[in-house]
């Protein structure tokens, strides 16, 4: 069996993206850019107010001096009044600087009284004008291909008057679970059934990480149930199953998926560390791996030697360090470890027991973790 990091370069090893397609710009959020997004022109296009004011020539500023206002500039005012020597022109924020000003004096450094205004010190040249192209410049890459679309880069994109853009396609994940012994959620459970909340978990984790879920249902214990039902899931982009993988008698998801011509890498169930980097791949991210940080252990743990353990922990953060706490009973199908887990602490293969103060490394579930502990230190 190849180590977490070896089945995980296997695995991504074997992952690509699934296509491209235009999306409308506000539905690209948290998808990956397909194309370089260029700027077809300067931004600001042109000379225009940061403030509230009045457009002034430096050279008529002196102190003590009065001013005529001539006129008015409001944003998207296509009339620019040009100042006159001696004369200053009121101007709204966005508002086109006039010809002959070099500067914007805000309206609270100003008095203001019938025709005239004064000033209550002389303006710096050039302040509060905002200058064509000082913030983005014609044909500058803004936003490049295998970016991560965030609020800001569909702030800027439609700026550019972008209204669609190409993206990586969302992959299409097909989960299937198996057993006699499961009854679909929702249902009456019955003795010896067991409800299948694996399938809905698999499927938030996958739609979180920006998949679309198709939901397979069971495969019964018989091999025919199990070449329908993966027939179908082998269409999607990326087909996970769950349970069936042993040698038992009705352990029939090795067999079939070999009959249907899959190839088999290597077999282990951690979705997180494993699944959730290659859907992140095929959408296009270049980091695939959620943060880790280093904490300190502190209970006592031990664990079978010749295999890596993956410790659900709760993080607390104090005096500047970590702490990681066992979250709860770690045994397969035990929930409430999972539902209290801020990460996972991976104890190395070669050793066996651990102590309570020793550092470990700790592959963080979400960023959200972090924030939570930073707020409550």
């Amino acid at each position: 069996m190849p180590t977490l990091d070896e089945a995980r370069r296997l695995i991504l090893g074997h992952t690509q993206t699934v296509g491209t397609e235009s999306v409308e710009l506000i539905d690209s959020l948290n998808l990956v850019t397909a194309e370089d997004i260029v700027a077809p022109m300067d931004m600001p296009l042109s000379d225009n107010s940061a403030m509230d004011g009045f457009a002034v020539r430096i050279a008529d500023c002196e102190p003590g001096s009065r001013l005529r206002v001539t006129g008015i500039i409001t944003a998207g005012s296509t009339s620019i009044i040009p100042v006159a020597p001696g004369c200053a022109v009121k101007i709204m924020t966005g508002g086109g600087i006039p010809p002959g000003a070099d500067a914007v004096i805000p309206f609270e450094e100003a008095e203001f009284q019938s025709e005239y205004v004064t000033f209550k010190k002389p303006p710096q040249r050039h302040q509060h004008i905002r200058f064509a192209g000082s913030d983005v410049h014609r044909d500058e890459l803004v936003v490049p291909v295998g970016t991560v679309i965030r609020a800001p880069e569909i702030s800027i994109m439609a700026s550019c008057s972008r209204s669609r853009v190409t993206v990586f396609r969302r992959p299409r994940i097909a989960i299937l679970c198996t057993g006699d012994e499961l009854l679909e959620v929702g249902t009456p459970v019955v003795p010896g059934g067991v409800i299948n909340s694996n399938g809905v978990t698999l499927a938030a984790i996958a739609k979180e990480s920006g998949a679309i879920v198709e939901l397979l249902g069971i495969a019964r214990d018989t091999e025919a149930s199990h070449i329908e039902k993966m027939t179908i899931g082998l269409q999607a982009d990326i087909f996970i199953t769950s349970a069936g993988v042993s040698v038992g008698e009705r352990d029939f998801v090795r067999k079939v998926l070999a009959d249907l011509g899959v190839s088999q890498v290597f077999s282990m169930i951690m979705f997180d560390e494993l699944v959730k980097p290659a859907i992140l791949k095929s959408l296009g991210y270049r980091r695939t791996l959620q943060p880790s940080i280093r904490a300190l252990l502190q209970e006592d743990f031990s664990k079978r030697a010749g295999r890596v353990k993956l410790l659900r922990v709760r993080l607390e953060s104090r005096d500047g360090r970590y702490l990681a706490f066992i979250s709860g009973d770690q045994s397969t199908g035990m929930l409430k470890s999972s539902l209290r887990a801020d990460g996972v602490a991976v104890l190395p293969t070669a050793r066996n027991s651990f102590l309570a103060g020793e550092e470990v490394e700790v592959h963080m579930m979400s960023s959200n973790s972090l924030m939570r502990m930073e707020e409550e230190e």
